[in-house]
């Protein structure tokens, strides 16, 4: 049976299963939520120690201002009711991505990470304004600047994901099967789960059955 030390998922789906129910991609990502709550529950239930939530990509900047606007405060309301439940539950939060936010926001985000910074139940992993591409090009030029050898230690040693485990699998709902310049870096013999429902409908128990199926799973990494 294979341990799982890290899951990754790609939330897909929000803004279409809005549209379908009441023609407001809003509100898709609003029920998001309420899944994110369901996961990180189930994650502590399965003694997984790291959870990679794929939020905001770099890419997202293009959807329209008010979209954008209720995203981030939808965040805002979910880390103010939300990060003194995550200290008292001994769940550390981290932020992957480029803080390139409000003031408002990079308070909040930091303020939030720093308060949850020794916490060792679960470690969630927030992708925001996150890109692989840019993460690989940030770790080259800290390795110029820092004058390392360019080699694989050298180049996970300077990605935002440093001290973090590479994802054991990675889940994405919404029934698209890409990676969408996600960890592309860390997944390199990461199990992948592509899932059909949208993220609002997927539940603890279609999670538990892929983490089940993980389980059973006879990694080789290039061996026989």
């Amino acid at each position: 049976m294979n341990s799982i030390k890290h899951v990754a998922i790609i939330m897909d789906g929000n803004g279409r299963w809005g549209l379908k129910h009441r023609k407001s991609r809003n509100l898709g990502h609003k029920e998001g939520l309420k899944t994110v709550e369901r996961i990180i529950k189930a994650t502590i239930k399965n003694k997984i120690k790291h959870l990679t939530l794929y939020a905001f990509s770099t890419e997202n900047w293009r959807r329209p201002k008010k979209e954008i606007d209720f995203l981030f405060n939808l965040l805002e309301d979910f880390l103010l009711n939300k990060i003194n439940e995550f200290n008292q539950q001994n769940i550390k939060l981290k932020i992957i991505g480029k803080k390139r936010f409000s003031k408002k926001i990079n308070n909040l985000l930091n303020n939030s990470e720093k308060k949850t910074y020794n916490n060792k139940k679960l470690q969630i992993n927030l992708a925001l304004n996150y890109g692989s591409k840019s993460e690989l090009v940030h770790s080259f030029l800290a390795i110029i600047k820092n004058k390392k050898y360019i080699n694989e230690r050298n180049i996970s040693k300077y990605l935002f994901t440093k001290n973090i485990p590479d994802p054991d699998l990675l889940i994405r709902t919404g029934n698209t099967q890409r990676l969408s310049n996600f960890l592309l870096w860390q997944l390199a013999y990461s199990e992948i789960f592509f899932e059909k429902k949208l993220w609002p409908d997927f539940s603890e128990k279609d999670y538990n059955i892929i983490l089940k199926k993980f389980k059973k799973i006879k990694r080789n990494y290039g061996n026989i």
